[in-house]
This record gives C-alpha cells, structure tokens and sequence, in this order.
C-alpha cells in the first residue's frame, strides 16, 4: 500500500490508531485514502499542510465537530461531506465506527484548478470551511467512479486521476468565496507594470529569477502575473526571460576576448554545458558557432 506520510490528517489518523484500508497517489500531489475508525476520542487536526475532502461512507453518527466553547455540531453520518480548508485547525469529538473516503489536495494543485475553472486569481479565492453537507455530485463521484477503481492498478489511474480532478474542478467551483478582484484583468499588464519587470530582468539577469520574484515586481500572485504577462506580450515569462539572456550573450560573445564561461555567468547560467545547450535551443547554432559566424 502506498504511504501517505506528510499528509498531515492522514498522520494524525494513522497516529490515533485509524485502519487504513486503501491509499493512492492521485497525481500532482493529490493522494486519496480509504480509512475505517472505531473508537471515543478527541481529535484535532492542527494547521494541516493541504485541503481535505471528507465523505463519510457508513456510520459517523457518533461523531461531532467541537466549536467555540466545545460546542458539539453534529450532523454526521452515510453521506455527509466535510471540507477542511488548509490552514483551518479542528475539533473532533469521536463515538463509534465511521468509513471514511478522504482526498488530500495540496494548496498548488487547487490554486491551478481555481485558475483553470474559474479564470481567477487563486490569491483571491478562499476554499469554504464546510462541516456536514450534502452534495449528490460529489457523493456519486466518489462511490461510483473512484471506490470501484483498483488505486493501484496502472491501468486504472487515468481513470482516478481524472475523478480526483473532477472533484477538485467542482469543489473550486462550488465551494468557495471570491473578493472582488478574483477574476483576471482581460487586457493583460498595465504598460507601466510591463515597463517595469522588463527592467528588472534586464537588470538581473546575471541572476536565477523565478517567475515568484517577477510578480512581486508587478504586485501580482505568481499565477495572476503569468498569464496577464502572456497577454501582454505573447509569450510565457520564463521564455521572455531566456530570450534576454540570450541577447544579452550575443552582445557580450561580440567582445572579442571574453571567455564563454564569464559570458554564461553574466547571463545567468548555472554552467557553461547549460548555456551552450539553451543558446542552441534558441538560436540553432553554439555560441562558439556564433562567435565565429560573426
């Protein structure tokens, strides 16, 4: 069976002595985890590291949220769904055996689905605290489309890979909160914003930029940025910021004299092998080629 060390619910299920009868890798970094519990306990789940996606399967009766001053919500049971954002610390009262079906999401992987769904800025949007909900959709996913699935069989994890994307496509969807300026700006970057990154690049690029430092350049998240700059200027950042560095190359390999290893640290290469192979990529010819053609 495949371990799911890391994820924080999964440890502290498994460290309360939880029986774990199924777990996979749903790809991205989603994993899914099939778990029967039987026991009176408290529980609690400390700033969890991802989102959770709970389906209770059978029982859970018994078991209650404890908010406030330990007052009990509860509510549980076949059927009922929990949404446990990341970062959200909670309470749990336990009575009796409980099913459990969870979904582990990793706060990138649903940041790119609040991207691909809703066209907004994950920076915006805020995943729902959700305690004992129904939702048809959801359930029938889960109990049709994946529990019937072998997790472990390769030939089955197409098929579970794009049930798991389904439900977090549907939970960005359906079960979240977006501010105001959530959905991405149509004309791209601000010509001042774009005026202002392409300095900083040509100042910097002796240096390993990533698209993180770009962004706070222009006062945007990371996934905001990227695609505001692609409309912008009809490339990706990343290949506007190799094509820089290259020109910059040329200029400095047209100085007679200077060593292709100080022209690849000036530009930002980690290595003169790297240099050689991007300059290639994006020019066909090797930057010793060049210098002699020119």
């Amino acid at each position: 069976m495949t371990t799911l060390d890391g994820y924080t619910i999964h440890d502290v299920l498994r460290g309360a002595g939880a029986a774990l009868r199924a777990a996979a890798p749903f790809g991205d970094g989603v994993a899914a985890a099939l778990w029967d519990r039987e026991s009176t306990s408290e529980t609690r789940y400390t700033d969890p590291g991802h989102h959770t996606l709970s389906l209770y399967l059978d029982g859970g009766t018994g078991i209650s949220r404890l908010r406030g001053r330990n007052q009990p919500l509860k509510g549980g049971g076949p059927g009922s769904l929990c949404i446990m954002p990341a970062d959200v610390s909670s309470d749990w009262d336990v009575s009796g055996p409980v099913r459990l079906f969870h979904l582990y999401i990793p706060k990138p992987a649903f940041d790119r689905a609040v991207v691909e769904a809703l066209d907004a800025d994950p920076a915006a949007v805020r995943l729902r605290d959700e305690t004992y909900v129904q939702d048809t959709a959801i359930e029938t996913v889960i109990r049709s489309a994946i529990l019937p699935l072998r997790w472990d069989e390769p030939a089955d994890r197409v098929a579970t890979s794009h049930a798991g994307r389904m439900l977090i496509a549907y939970l960005a969807s359906r079960f979240t909160e977006r501010a105001p300026q959530a959905l991405f700006a149509r004309g791209g970057l601000a010509p001042a914003v774009l005026r202002r990154v392409a300095e900083f690049v040509e100042a910097h690029l002796d240096a390993p930029l990533s698209i993180d430092d770009l962004a706070a350049v222009a006062g945007l998240s990371p996934f905001h940025f990227a695609r505001a700059f692609k409309r912008s200027t009809g490339e990706a950042p990343h290949r506007f910021v190799l094509r820089r560095r290259i020109e910059r190359a040329k200029s400095l390999i047209a100085m007679d004299g200077l060593p292709l290893a100080e022209v690849a640290a000036a530009c930002g290469f980690s290595s003169q092998s790297h240099f050689t192979l991007r300059f290639r990529e994006v020019t066909g010819l090797t930057p010793k080629r060049f210098a002699s053609a020119g």
